[in-house]
């Protein structure tokens, strides 16, 4: 009786160390949940959760995520590289992630308890990385966690244009003491995140211990339908993802080694 009893006890005291691939429903604020798409690399090394752009919608369509979106269409190349993923949906008591609550404290915190129940899955170390809008987001968290939640951050097509405050720029980057990098095309044409910009980022972040800006070229041809804000332009990364999930996978595998090889032909500098 005492060894089941035993048993009982350790299994409701760690209710998330079963954690299966799919689409799980997290607990984060009070009445509030978020939907997050999980799936495990082989032999995994660290977990990183995904903060797509746009209104932050997933689009769940017959159990996978289906979102026009750079790290929505990028997620299995990171699997592949050795990482468990985790993308992250809306809040339930959100219809789409605008600029002002990706800063807020309710999204920090819903970031929060995301990270909390994958460390407590897979006891590895946990990196945000955001794409576009998502950037925001991870920016936002890292300001807010200190150096011990979160292993590092990664912004790809960071938002660095546009008016007003819901700028990665204008956020309080010297609060940031864990490693970032930050990756964008040097064509891409979305109004509000432009390429020229994303120094100021660097520049802002005088705390962080390992910090590094790569622009790179390559890939296309971009889609000449709809938004150059959409995954399917250079914003995107459209025609070299996977070049660009194995530089952010690089990175993350090695952050003092600043980004990769400089003799890779898609790579500015």
């Amino acid at each position: 009786m005492r060894l089941v009893l035993s048993l009982f006890f350790i299994l409701i005291s760690t209710p998330l160390l079963a954690a299966e691939n799919g689409l799980l429903t997290i607990d984060t604020r009070p009445g509030i949940s978020v939907q997050v798409y999980y799936k495990r690399g082989a032999n995994a090394k660290a977990t990183l959760v995904l903060l797509p752009g746009g209104s932050g919608e997933i689009n769940m369509k017959r159990g996978f995520p289906t979102a026009n979106d750079f790290l929505v269409k990028s997620r299995d190349y990171f699997t592949a590289n050795g990482f468990n993923v985790a993308l992250v949906g809306l809040p339930s008591d959100q219809k789409k992630l605008d600029f002002d609550f990706r800063a807020s404290p309710a999204h920090v915190e819903d970031i929060r308890r995301v990270v909390a129940y994958l460390k407590k899955d897979s006891g590895l170390p946990v990196w945000l990385v955001g794409t576009s809008r998502g950037t925001i987001s991870a920016t936002a968290a890292a300001i807010a966690f200190g150096n011990q939640e979160l292993a590092g951050i990664v912004l790809t097509s960071s938002i660095t244009s546009k008016n007003g405050n819901d700028t990665v720029p204008a956020l309080k980057l010297e609060a940031i003491r864990i490693p970032v990098f930050v990756l964008h095309h040097e064509l891409d044409a979305c109004e509000i995140c432009n390429p020229r910009d994303a120094a100021l980022i660097i520049q802002g972040l005088t705390n962080a211990p390992v910090k590094k800006l790569l622009l790179v070229k390559g890939g296309g041809p971009p889609s000449d339908e709809g938004d150059e804000c959409n995954a399917r332009h250079w914003h995107g990364f459209v025609g070299m993802e996977k070049e660009a999930t194995d530089l952010i996978s690089s990175w993350i595998d090695n952050p003092a080694r600043a980004g990769g090889s400089k003799r890779a032909p898609y790579i500015v500098h």
